[in-house]
């Protein structure tokens, strides 16, 4: 059985749209028969496309007119809903996504169900998988409050795959009424500097956890292997708690999502709360002087060693035939 129709709430960078967002249609194609995408921004006709392409039928647009987007798209939502309910509304884990999906719920005073990383239809009921208890623990829930479910999936949890679909129809919304919200307005933008790729869309992700010693030791140990791989460097949830490398490095449930080629664990134990972060990498590689870590068994190789003697071993060895 599949659902009727799933909406998407879509997100875009300029004229392209997010790969979170292709991840979400890809996965709402499996699970419904009608497929449509909501967007609010500029740049439609290029969106239409791209959201087209991986099965939307139709781009609801909503003009934020210069403000937050997430603010606007929740009232022009809670109009739409009203009017024709989808089965469910997927949203990406991100800022605006959860700016969004938080106003509307209230608007709605529907439950929603976030950070999740599985999404299945079991029978004509939706499953939605996610960890609990600071990532200690899986389970699978389920929304009973009827149509439309509410649901945030965190980034890289589905492969983007094209379903070689033409350009979605769009249909421009109005008449909705965002009340103050709508009032805020965006005056600048910060672009982070980026050196190398952005860790949730590296091919090699080398993480640090506390096995690697202090603070000192992540530099020459974690950064300088990455870059050698090029790839990128990211950290477990200890050693950011630690304060030895900023949240933004942070890999697991309450940071980022990875699904790297090659997977690189230093001196992490492999607690569940990192596992969901990084287990569906395509090869994991961990260095841990406890041969009973649990990282060992998720790794496709594991080195029992100390990591301050296996990694500039290694390190040595790459610059050798570089």
């Amino acid at each position: 059985m599949t659902l009727n129709t799933v909406w998407v709430y879509a997100e875009a960078n300029g004229d392209k749209v997010t790969t979170a967002t292709l991840e979400l249609l890809t996965k709402a194609r499996a699970i419904a028969s009608t497929v449509e995408a909501v967007y609010a921004g500029d740049a439609a006709d290029a969106v239409a496309t791209q959201v087209g392409e991986y099965g939307a039928t139709t781009l609801h647009v909503i003009d934020p007119a210069g403000g937050l987007p997430g603010q606007v798209a929740a009232a022009a939502l809670a109009q739409m809903v009203g009017s024709s309910a989808p089965d469910a509304i997927l949203f990406a884990q991100s800022y605006d996504g959860r700016d969004a999906l938080a106003r509307l719920s209230v608007k709605l005073d529907k439950p929603v169900l976030t950070n999740g990383f599985g999404l299945e239809l079991d029978g004509d009921t939706l499953k939605f998988e996610t960890a609990i208890f600071g990532g200690t623990l899986l389970v699978d829930a389920t929304v009973s409050a009827g149509a439309p479910q509410l649901i945030a999936i965190r980034p890289k949890s589905f492969a983007a795959e094209p379903s070689g679909g033409g350009a979605a129809s769009v249909s421009r919304v109005e008449g909705f009424d965002a009340g103050r919200a709508a009032e805020a307005r965006v005056l600048d933008r910060f672009e982070e500097e980026q050196t190398g790729p952005k860790l949730e869309e590296a091919t090699v992700v080398v993480s640090g956890g506390r096995g690697i010693g202090s603070a000192e030791a992540y530099k020459p140990l974690v950064e300088e292997l990455a870059k050698l791989l090029k790839g990128a460097f990211g950290a477990s949830r200890a050693i950011v708690d630690a304060g030895w490398v900023p949240y933004a490095l942070q890999v697991g449930q309450t940071g980022k999502t990875v699904k790297p080629k090659v997977y690189i664990a230093l001196g992490i134990s492999g607690a569940t709360q990192h596992l969901v972060g990084m287990k569906g990498s395509d090869n994991i590689v961990a260095v841990n002087k406890d041969a009973e870590a649990p990282i060992f068994g998720v790794a496709d190789l594991g080195i029992v060693g100390d990591v301050h003697k296996v990694v500039p071993a290694l390190i040595e060895a790459i610059k050798a035939k570089s």
